[in-house]
């Protein structure tokens, strides 16, 4: 059997299932990476109120159609009290469900009604016939590989802050950040100016815990983990580029707050569908440019 997974949104929040998998041989199908097509097919099948983000997380599990046995989708809620994540996480079965024709392999992680993660691992191992101790033994391998990846680049990117050159950090969503077609054109051309540090790499049990310095009683897990690296960056960074997706609301009211209380050079990127490189790149020269002048004094 072979079990597709869309390469968006939770594709970024929750690597671990792809070593959970890979540990029990199953067969994976993971789509494409974002391009053109992706993002047409997602504009044209998602409701026009959703963001850039989940148009295309529709267009990857368009880009699946045929290829996989069963679709892969977690119900992601909450990891805690003020640890909500988007309502498009807990939403993703049905949103996909009313708009298409696959089988779906799907599991609920929901901390505040006692359905942890590894409930979830458990859930999933049932549905495919496994039993406990293999379910736990792939569970165990899955956190250790994931553990050793967190700590990786949260060394990685807290030695970028011993750089002499400008230090510019990326706050977004790592499912923005990472996407071929919304963050990596940006990371690639500040990358050749700036060290880039990106907040979502950081290890966020060490930056939960900052987040209340910029901004106490936020409610959302990746606005506390965004905070969190501010807060830790903050004495270190010469400036801050937000990247954000039209129209996310939750980003146009937490990034909103934290650019009022930060004391340092930022940079608003919001991407929508019709967005291209050319208006971003010169955005990004001049704030480059304003950034190494106050260096430079």
């Amino acid at each position: 059997m072979k079990i597709g997974i869309p390469r968006a949104m939770y594709y970024y929040i929750e690597p671990k299932w792809l070593d959970f998998f890979n540990y029990l041989n199953i067969p994976i199908v993971l789509s494409e990476k974002t391009n053109n097509k992706i993002i047409r097919d997602g504009i044209n099948i998602a409701n026009d109120e959703l963001c850039l983000s989940m148009k295309i997380f529709m267009g990857h599990v368009n880009n699946l159609k045929g290829k996989c046995d069963c679709l892969f989708l977690p119900r992601i809620d909450n990891y805690g009290l003020y640890e909500q994540m988007c309502a498009n996480y807990s939403g993703l079965y049905e949103i996909v469900k009313n708009q298409f024709e696959f089988n779906i392999l799907d599991c609920n992680i929901d901390y505040k009604n006692k359905k942890d993660e590894y409930n979830a691992f458990l859930e999933v191992g049932k549905k495919l016939n496994l039993n406990h101790k293999i379910i736990k033994k792939a569970y165990e391998y899955s956190t250790i590989i994931n553990n050793k990846k967190i700590k990786k680049n949260h060394i990685i990117s807290y030695n970028k802050l011993k750089s002499n050159k400008p230090k510019v950090l990326v706050v977004s969503h790592p499912y923005n950040v990472f996407d071929e077609y919304i963050g990596k054109p940006i990371i690639d051309y500040l990358s050749k100016e700036c060290e880039v540090i990106i907040s979502s790499n950081f290890d966020n049990r060490i930056t939960n815990k900052l987040s209340d310095e910029i901004c106490e009683d936020l409610y959302f897990k990746c606005s506390k983990d965004n905070a969190g690296s501010i807060s830790l960056c903050l004495p270190y960074i010469d400036g801050i580029l937000f990247i954000t997706t039209f129209p996310c609301g939750l980003d146009s009211l937490v990034n909103e707050v934290i650019m009022r209380r930060i004391k340092k050079p930022y940079l608003n990127l919001i991407v929508d569908e019709l967005s291209d490189n050319t208006g971003f790149e010169t955005r990004l020269e001049s704030f480059v440019d304003i950034i190494r002048g106050i260096k430079n004094v």
